[in-house]
C-alpha cells in the first residue's frame, strides 16, 4: 500500500493515516510512504472510503479512529523527525509506532537500531534549527512608500522554517522581516506570520551599511589568542560560510593570528583606571610608641600590617573634624572613594549622611567623622573594587587605632553607625535594631555610645521600604545630637 502526504511535514496527517493503518493491522513492510503531489497512493486528505480498496476494507470507522497508546516522548520525537529531509523518515516512524504497540519491550531498549536512527535524525534537525537561529543575518531593504523590511537568506539542511518561525517572531516582534530559503519563505508583518514558496538565491538582498558596521565590529572583537579553527568549523560549519558576511574575514584574520598574539604578549601592561598603587610610607613611627598627634596616628595606621587589608589598600583613612567635639560619628570602614581620596565619608554613604545632617541643620564641620577599620577591604570584579565587610579579627586589629584616635580627639559622645562600629566601641556584639536609639554607658572612659544604622544600610533597602527607614534614621540622629550628656568621669 502506498500512502502519500501532500505536505511533507504534516504531522497531524501522518498521525491520522498511521493510526488507521495500525487499527487495520497493516504491518510496516506492506506500506510505502510518499510525499508531495503525485499519481497513485492515498493522500492525507483523502476521504475514508478510499481505504476500502486496501487491506483495511473490513475495518470499521470506530476501529480506524482508535488511538494507540505510546510514550509521550515518541510524539516529541515525531515532531522533530518529520522535519528531516530523509525520504525514509515516514517509513521509520510508522515502523517504530508499529513496534511500540506490538513489542512493549522496545520502550526499554535504548540501543534499538530504529530508535537510534530516529534520535540521530531528531538531533540533526535540532542542530539545523540552532544554526538557523545563530547564522541568519538580516539586511535592511527599503520598500515602496519608504517602509523598511529586514530580509535574510538562509539555506537550511532540513524542513525547519515553519518550526523555527515562531522563535523569530518572538525575537524580532517589533520589526518587519522576511527569511528566504530555497524551499520555504516566511515573513512577519508585526502581527502574523506568512509562509510562501521557496525563493532563488538571486532574491538575496545586496549588502547594506549595517553589514559593513558588523564586519568592522567582528574584526575588532576577534581574539587571535583564543583561535581554535577546528572547534570553529564544528560550531560554524563551512557550508554556512557562503551566507555569512564575516566568513570573508576568517582566512586573513586566522593567517595573522600568530603575529597578533605575539604583539599582545609583547605589549606593555595596561594601567588600571581606578586602582592606584599604595602610598609610600615616608615616616614610620617607632614601635611601641603611642602617637601624640593625628598626623602621627595616620602614619602609624598606614604602616600597620596587623591584618592583610593594610597591604592592599591605597592608604589608611583616619578621621577628620574638630578636636574636642560634642560628637564623634564612627562608621565601619572606608570605601573605594574614601580609599582614593584619603578622607572619610565622601562616597555614596557619606553623601547620604551629608544630606541627613543638612536636613537636621547639623553642620558636618561640627562633628568628627571616623571609621572603626582604617583600611578599605574589597574584592575585584573586573576593574571595579567592590566593598567587602571587614571580619571580626580585622576589626579587632584596628581597634587600637580607633581607641588612640578617641584619646587624641576627646569627643564628648560617640555615635556608632552600624554593627561593626558599635562592636568596636562597646567591646561586645551589638544587635543594631534592638539597641538603636538610646545611650549606652558601658565604656571605661565614661563616654556614652548612641547606636543607629550605617547610611549604606539605607542604600541597600528596597525602594518601598526606604522612606520609612529614612525618617526613623533622621529621628535617631536628631535625638543623638540633642540628647548628648556631658562626659562622665571614669
Amino acid at each position: 500500500m502506498q500512502v502519500r502526504l501532500i505536505d511533507p511535514i504534516d504531522l497531524e496527517g501522518f498521525r491520522q493515516r498511521a493510526r488507521r493503518l495500525l487499527a487495520a493491522r497493516v504491518p510496516p513492510q506492506e506500506v510505502h510512504w510518499c510525499e508531495g503531489a503525485g499519481e497513485g497512493g492515498f493522500e492525507a486528505d483523502a476521504p475514508d472510503d478510499l481505504w476500502a480498496s486496501g487491506p483495511a476494507a473490513a475495518t470499521t470507522a470506530a476501529a480506524r479512529d482508535v488511538a494507540p497508546r505510546v510514550p509521550a516522548a515518541f510524539l516529541d520525537l515525531c515532531r522533530r523527525v518529520i522535519l528531516h529531509r530523509d525520504p525514509q523518515r515516514l517509513d521509520l516512524l510508522y515502523r517504530l509506532l508499529w513496534r511500540l504497540v506490538h513489542e512493549p519491550a522496545l520502550r526499554h531498549d535504548p540501543l534499538d537500531a530504529d530508535r537510534l536512527l530516529a534520535q540521530r535524525m531528531a538531533r540533526a534537525v535540532g542542530r539545523d534549527m540552532h544554526k538557523m537561529r545563530a547564522f541568519v543575518r538580516f539586511t535592511t531593504v527599503q520598500e515602496e512608500g519608504g517602509a523598511t523590511r529586514h530580509v535574510a537568506w538562509f539555506e537550511p539542511e532540513h524542513r525547519i522554517v515553519e518550526a523555527n518561525a515562531p522563535f523569530f517572531a518572538r525575537r524580532f516582534a517589533q520589526m518587519r522581516w522576511a527569511i528566504l530559503t530555497p524551499q520555504r519563505c516566511v515573513a512577519w508583518d508585526g502581527q502574523a506570520l506568512r509562509f510562501e514558496p521557496g525563493a532563488d538565491r538571486s532574491a538575496k538582498p545586496p549588502p547594506d551599511a549595517g553589514e559593513a558596521l558588523w564586519l568592522t565590529y567582528y574584526e575588532h572583537i576577534f581574539n587571535p589568542a583564543r583561535l581554535k579553527l577546528a572547534m570553529m568549523r564544528r560550531e560554524m560549519p563551512v557550508r554556512y560560510w557562503k551566507n555569512l558576511p564575516e566568513a570573508a574575514l576568517i582566512a586573513p584574520l586566522s593567517a595573522a593570528a600568530q603575529a597578533r598574539s605575539q604583539q599582545m604578549i609583547e605589549a606593555p601592561a595596561t594601567a588600571p583606571r581606578r586602582i592606584r598603587a599604595p602610598q609610600q610610607i615616608h615616616v614610620v613611627p617607632a614601635a611601641g610608641v603611642a602617637p601624640v598627634s593625628l598626623d602621627e596616628l595616620r602614619a602609624a595606621a598606614h604602616a600597620c600590617r596587623a591584618c592583610p587589608i593594610g597591604a592592599l589598600a591605597t592608604q589608611a583613612v583616619c578621621g577628620e573634624g574638630p578636636l574636642a567635639p560634642a560628637h564623634m560619628l564612627v562608621g565601619e570602614q572606608p570605601g573605594d572613594q574614601e580609599d582614593l581620596s584619603g578622607r572619610p565619608f565622601v562616597g555614596p554613604a557619606g553623601q547620604l549622611l551629608d544630606r541627613a545632617m543638612a536636613e537636621l541643620g547639623w553642620p558636618r564641620e561640627s562633628v568628627y567623622l571616623a571609621n572603626a577599620v582604617k583600611h578599605f577591604k574589597f574584592e575585584l570584579r573586573g576593574k571595579r573594587r567592590m566593598h567587602k565587610t571587614a571580619g571580626q579579627r580585622e576589626a579587632l586589629a584596628c581597634a587600637p587605632w580607633l581607641a588612640q584616635e578617641i584619646d587624641l580627639v576627646q569627643p564628648q559622645a560617640l555615635v556608632a553607625l552600624g554593627a561593626t562600629a558599635a562592636r568596636t566601641l562597646l567591646g561586645r556584639p551589638v544587635a543594631v535594631q534592638a539597641e538603636r536609639g538610646r545611650w549606652l554607658r558601658e565604656r571605661a572612659d565614661g563616654r556614652p555610645v548612641w547606636v543607629t544604622l550605617h547610611p549604606s544600610a539605607l542604600l541597600r533597602l528596597p525602594d518601598p521600604e526606604r522612606p520609612q527607614a529614612w525618617r526613623q534614621w533622621l529621628a535617631d540622629l536628631a535625638r543623638a545630637r540633642e540628647g548628648a550628656a556631658p562626659l562622665q568621669p571614669a
